[in-house]
């Protein structure tokens, strides 16, 4: 009892090791998930991002290169106007402002101006700036220089900067005055600041002169990123706790790292810069994150769950079987008790047993010596019946044939009596080499009768060399007549029953019968004593069970199995006799 309770004792602990280490597994398995989660998703997540960003920048380009373009041709087109050419001459300038007027909504720039040859504004679409004096303008000089339209870029006195086609109206070469077009990139930079990426366009020189951010405007990309708010140290370290995923830091913007993506502008050497920030990839992978830890929190609770109620209901049968113990130990000390007296009964039961066993075994040889002598005594009357008839037939010398005949069977008869004993004894004394041809012959002889009174078609191949074994020949006849008989018995119900004996020689001696009968239904009852499907009073079961028995004792084999096209086969198989294990058995 106390041994029982200790093995359940260590049984339990080793199942409590055995949760703890698959909750530890559990728990690694969930944090290796999560870090190669992460890694795959933030990576995928950056590239996306970075190339939206690309096609962003793309699309801003064009954009800007699609509003200069559409404004550099309008100067061009206004210097060949005959109503401003006219007011330029006659300097009646009350028209022209109306005139430009009628032109800035059609073609959506931001002003359009005209100077005369002082670089005074005579007419504008904004008619505050009339009166002005614009001589020592970048855009009125580099149009006077020039005999084409001309970009400038200027500083704005109250920020920013104004982008101005210029071109100078000239009639019959004789100079008259510019005329300029400002183009609204202004609302490019609203539409840019409606996202969460920071732009800005740099020109040749790395000067910012667009932006999201006003304050950028005239500084380069260094000084610009300067001016952000430097992180404190709490920022910093906060800024290193969510840069857990590794991302690609390309600069910091108001103390959040970003991504800076460049492209070049297609005009005057000008470039687009864009910082994107990672709050969407973070967003992402960490609700793909969330999700995993919570379904993992939610099994790691279900674990713990069950091994809690397994640990109660462990628990609960721990004490069920404790009490069952205590009970079954009681109950084995009363059937101790009993099974000592059932011993004594025993005795008694085994002798009767004994003698049980010997009657049975009485039954079962006079069984057999019924089986093995019905043979002979089957071919003596047949041979008395063929000398009857040759003694009437005045043939006496062929009936002393048959006479002798039936003297061999008599001596058969009381050799097989004998072999039955040796059968029950098991013995090996009267063993000697046996050529197995002449054994086949001999058995073929003694079933003449049978078979020429059945018309069964025999074909016997046997080997031109002899075929010895060590054996008892008689034995071995009878194994063959044997199976030669259950081999008539199989093919009674065939019309062209048919029956082949092959004899090889090979690594052993090989006897093999084979029949067109109907085939075996029970291989696994087929040697057994008193096993038989003749009908009663052909046979009593006990002929395969001999030739069992007597092969088995000469060192080899019987087997049985069906043909591939009908009937069955039987195979003997028996160790090949050479002359030097002879001497050796000898010795």
């Amino acid at each position: 009892m106390m041994k029982s309770d200790q093995d359940t004792s260590a049984r339990i602990s080793r199942g409590k090791r055995g949760q703890q280490l698959a909750l530890l597994g559990l728990c690694l398995f969930a944090i290796c998930v999560i870090y190669f989660t992460n890694q795959l998703l933030t990576k995928r997540f950056t590239e996306t991002t970075r190339n939206r960003a690309e096609v962003r920048l793309t699309l801003y380009s064009a954009n800007l290169i699609s509003e200069l373009q559409r404004n550099s041709i309008v100067p061009q087109l206004l210097a060949r106007d005959p109503a401003l050419i006219g007011a330029l001459n006659s300097r009646d300038y009350s028209l022209s402002t109306q005139r430009l007027l009628s032109f800035v909504d059609e073609i959506g720039a931001a002003s359009l101006v005209l100077f005369d040859v002082d670089g005074r504004t005579v007419a504008a679409t904004d008619r505050n700036r009339l009166g002005e004096s614009h001589r020592s303008a970048q855009y009125f000089i580099e149009a006077l220089r020039s005999n084409a339209t001309v970009f400038s870029v200027q500083a704005r006195e109250s920020g920013g900067f104004s982008f101005t086609y210029s071109r100078k109206l000239d009639d019959g070469g004789v100079f008259l005055g510019v005329i300029a077009v400002e183009v609204d990139l202004a609302k490019l930079e609203r539409s840019w600041a409606g996202i969460a990426d920071a732009v800005f366009v740099t020109d040749s020189e790395g000067k910012i002169i667009l932006a999201t951010e006003n304050r950028w405007r005239g500084l380069s990309e260094v000084e610009a990123l300067e001016r952000q708010d430097a992180p404190s140290a709490i920022q910093r370290a906060l800024q290193a706790t969510q840069d857990w995923t590794s991302l690609p830091i390309d600069a910091y913007l108001q103390g959040e790292g970003v991504m800076r993506r460049e492209t070049r502008v297609p005009f005057q050497g000008w470039r687009m810069i864009s910082f994107t920030t990672y709050a969407s990839v973070r967003e992402r992978v960490n609700s793909v994150l969330a999700l995993e830890i919570m379904g993992f929190a939610i099994l790691l609770a279900g674990s713990f769950w069950l091994l809690s109620r397994k640990s109660v209901l462990r628990m609960r049968v721990f004490q069920r079987e404790s009490a069952e113990l205590r009970l079954l130990n009681q109950r084995l000390q009363r059937e101790i008790a009993e099974r000592e007296k059932v011993e004594k009964t025993l005795e008694v039961a085994e002798q009767t047993l004994a003698q049980s066993s010997k009657l049975a075994a009485l039954g079962e040889m006079s069984a057999a010596v019924s089986h093995e002598l019905n043979q002979p005594l089957a071919a003596m009357k047949t041979y008395l019946a063929g000398a009857r008839l040759l003694l009437s037939r005045k043939r006496p010398d062929e009936a002393l044939s048959s006479f002798q005949r039936i003297d061999d069977l008599i001596e058969r008869m009381g050799a097989i009596t004998k072999q039955l004993k040796s059968y029950a004894r098991k013995g090996s004394d009267t063993f000697e080499p046996v050529d197995v041809r002449d054994a086949v012959t001999s058995a073929l002889a003694m079933m003449e009768p049978q078979l020429r009174q059945r018309h069964v078609n025999i074909t016997c191949t046997l080997p031109k060399e002899p075929a010895l074994i060590f054996g008892d020949r008689m034995r071995y006849e009878q194994v063959i007549i044997n199976l030669l008989r259950n081999a008539l018995d199989a093919t009674k119900s065939v019309r062209d029953p048919s029956i082949d004996i092959l004899l090889a020689v090979g690594d052993t001696v090989t006897l093999s019968v084979r029949d067109n009968g109907e085939g075996i239904d029970d291989h696994d009852a087929l040697f057994e004593p008193f096993y038989t499907t003749k009908q009663p009073g052909d046979g009593v079961g006990l002929g395969l069970a001999i030739s069992s028995g007597i092969v088995s004792d000469l060192g080899g084999r019987l087997t049985a199995r069906n043909a591939s096209a009908a009937g069955a086969v039987f195979e003997v198989q028996l160790p090949i006799w050479k002359e030097d294990e002879e001497i050796s058995a000898a010795e």
